[in-house]
């Protein structure tokens, strides 16, 4: 596995591939990024995974400073894992000055859940997508292939959007949630849960799987539900952000029409300390 730290360096190794698969990362990798990988493997004829903490996307308040860098380790899994290259670029290789071109994605799919409690999240994800693929496909000959985490399950709706409405030469794949024992959706941010906090977080997979269950029992009052759902984790010290049952294929509230099998996903996101953890199940 070769490690490479400039796009001028990376450009030129994969001149000689057709059609990348593509993993992007901000590191501190747990078994959902490996899972990814092993996604991807079969789908191109290079398997390459990026590492970089993303400035972009973090408000100031947030643990941009403090997001943990691991680069040694994170290597160390991807090679096991038969990845071929890790793309990890300094801040200075990445945005070698102020980067005022960005992605806007539309407000109506932005501006709610995610993007209303982190305004600009998803500009800032979109705009470093939309730099890393022009690095890794930019010279591809063939239809590469991105894969992305269905933990993040709005991110992966923006991304497929920006794809679909830019022409890019890129298919986007979703992977599934990988789960600790206890259903516990697996995040670089629980590192940051203390003993008794790690205990309590599956409380949130939880509540989306009891917000489901309410949804399949025939309760169709989604805004009691949801306060339910609210109340029941605050009660447990939680501070909620959002609990809610949406259609998949646009994130709207269902319309009567919508409660079908396979239609709908319940999305959370609270913060327990002060981790904020986010999480969805699709039913």
């Amino acid at each position: 596995m070769q490690v490479i730290h400039t796009i001028a360096e990376l450009r030129q190794h994969l001149a000689r591939f057709e059609a990348p698969a593509f993993v992007p990362t901000m590191g501190n990798l747990h078994a959902g990024h490996l899972a990814l990988v092993r996604q991807a493997k079969p789908l191109g004829d290079v398997t390459v995974a990026s590492i970089f903490v993303n400035r972009l996307q973090f408000l100031p308040h947030e643990d941009f400073d403090t997001y943990p860098r691991t680069l040694q380790a994170d290597c160390d899994q991807l090679a096991a894992q038969g990845c071929d290259v890790v793309f990890a670029p300094s801040e200075q290789e990445l945005y070698p000055e102020p980067q005022g071109f960005k992605v806007h994605p539309p407000t109506a799919l932005a501006d709610m859940l995610e993007g209303h409690f982190r305004p600009g999240f998803f500009t800032g994800v979109s705009t470093v997508v939309m730099k890393l693929f022009q690095i890794v496909f930019g010279q591809s000959r063939g239809q590469g292939h991105a894969v992305f985490g269905k933990k993040d399950y709005q991110q992966l709706m923006v991304i497929r959007q920006m794809v679909r409405q830019f022409a890019l030469p890129v298919t986007i794949h979703g992977g599934e949630i990988e789960r600790a024992p206890d259903g516990l959706a697996l995040s670089s941010r629980n590192g940051y849960l203390s003993a008794d906090e790690r205990a309590e977080a599956v409380q949130l997979s939880q509540a989306l799987k009891a917000l489901a269950a309410g949804v399949l029992g025939g309760e169709h009052n989604l805004a009691a539900l949801e306060q339910l759902a609210t109340h029941t984790l605050a009660q447990r010290g939680w501070l909620v952000d959002y609990l809610t049952v949406r259609r998949r294929d646009d994130l709207q509230p269902p319309q009567p029409h919508d409660f079908q099998p396979g239609q709908l996903v319940a999305l959370g996101a609270a913060k327990l300390g002060r981790t904020r953890l986010i999480d969805n199940w699709e039913f």
